[in-house]
């Protein structure tokens, strides 16, 4: 190993020592991460942008996936900028804006990613309006919780019920959610033909 590093300049080594450590490193990120290990290393930082309140992650900047990301596509780039000849200040530009752009395009790809998942949470307000069915019979003038089945936020769910109708709303009416009474709990009307 001591021959192949031998004939560089101390610039070169340092970009392939960042090559190769960074390199190794990516590896076993990319492992962990299809072989269902966590390999979520993130980092603290004041700098995160944050997309509100959604409950999500948000776009991440400084993460350890995205400093390897920068220091593998630095150190790579860094060597093909010596091979071809270029003068150092040169290679160091063109190789922090490399590894920049590699930083910005990882976390839009991580942030996107998270997009597309949702997270399962249910928001109780989106069933108001919503037309369902009941599963259990609910009583007279909220005399007695009954169930419904409704699909909330595009999967079908059984939530608590109650009426202030005159009659019991037996099992397969038809009832239109009117009000959120609390967290585990709907109002319900039926729904008129």
């Amino acid at each position: 190993m001591n021959e192949f590093f031998s004939g560089m300049t101390t610039l070169e080594q340092a970009y392939w020592y960042i090559a190769l450590i960074g390199s190794a490193i990516f590896v076993v990120i990319f492992i962990l991460t299809f072989v269902g290990g966590d390999g979520d290393f993130e980092m603290d930082s004041d700098t995160d942008i944050s997309d509100g309140d959604d409950g999500g992650v948000g776009f991440q900047f400084f993460t350890f996936k995205n400093v390897i990301a920068f220091f593998t596509i630095f150190g790579w780039t860094g060597i093909t900028c010596v091979e071809y000849g270029l003068s150092n200040l040169i290679t160091i530009v063109v190789s922090t804006i490399a590894g920049l752009i590699m930083m910005v395009l990882t976390s839009l790809l991580f942030y996107w990613m998270g997009k597309l998942s949702e997270s399962g949470t249910l928001k109780i307000s989106n069933a108001i309006g919503v037309i369902g069915e009941v599963y259990l019979p609910i009583g007279a003038n909220r005399s007695k919780m009954g169930k419904i089945s409704i699909k909330v936020q595009g999967s079908l769910r059984e939530l608590e019920a109650i009426t202030d109708a005159d009659e019991d709303l037996k099992t397969q009416t038809l009832v239109k959610v009117t009000e959120v009474v609390s967290s585990e709990l709907l109002l319900v009307e039926k729904l008129s033909n």
